[in-house]
């Protein structure tokens, strides 16, 4: 295992990690790996809502409109 030191946070980092921390239950140095874990290492899932809401506008609904003619019909034939 590897260690790591992080030094000049800010004492209302520092504050905020510990008082996370006893919220679960764990030492400020088992939160941060956590923390470090959570933010680097899982993937996160987006809801479908959340993916339909990020796709980009790609046109008008005329510019999808399904073309109905003998022609068509013959390209998966």
């Amino acid at each position: 295992m590897s260690s790591l030191v992080v030094r000049n946070l800010d004492e209302r980092v520092v504050r905020a990690l510990k008082t996370r921390a006893a919220r679960h239950g764990r030492s400020a140095e088992a939160e941060h790996r956590a923390i470090l874990e959570e933010a680097l290492l899982r993937t996160r899932r987006r809801s479908l809502a959340d993916a339909i809401a990020q796709v980009p506008a790609a046109g008008r609904d005329e510019d999808f409109e399904r073309i109905q003619s003998e022609r068509a019909r013959d390209v998966f034939a």
